[in-house]
């Protein structure tokens, strides 16, 4: 006998309206907060595009639609031409921390987790600004 599998983070914790909300909450955060000038730099002046984005991201991230995925683009690879710099992955991780914990409702243990999760991936894109390890070619 199979157990039907538990409901995705996705489902938990409310879907799209809950998950298009956070995405709207960090690029708020960015357009509104001082503390988050220099990545907000890195953008466009219309941040439409890039809220779209991360919410689609989200939402297959999360367990839900998959359509960003199915566009057979790395998200590492997407950001690989931004210099960032531990600063800028710190400013990001914080932001999305941020917005999640701005989010009425949400199950705690999720929330955590998507922070968590979230800022690994931030700090994994730095690309910029760090020392070379001793022993290795600058």
């Amino acid at each position: 006998m199979n157990a039907a599998a538990p409901p995705s983070p996705y489902h938990r914790i409310g879907g799209e309206p809950v998950v298009r909300a956070i995405a709207n909450r960090f690029y708020d955060l960015l357009e509104s907060d001082p503390a988050y000038a220099e990545l907000r730099a890195l953008h466009a002046a219309d941040l439409s595009v890039v809220r779209h984005g991360l919410a689609r991201f989200l939402c297959g991230w999360l367990g839900g639609p998959r359509d960003w995925f199915q566009r057979g683009i790395c998200i590492m690879s997407l950001h690989r031409s931004f210099p960032i710099t531990p600063q800028l992955a710190d400013q990001w991780a914080t932001a999305a921390a941020c917005a999640i914990a701005m989010q009425e409702d949400l199950d705690t243990d999720i929330a955590d987790a998507m922070a968590e999760a979230l800022g690994h991936m931030a700090r994994g894109m730095i690309n910029f600004g760090l020392a070379p390890v001793r022993g290795q070619a600058g």
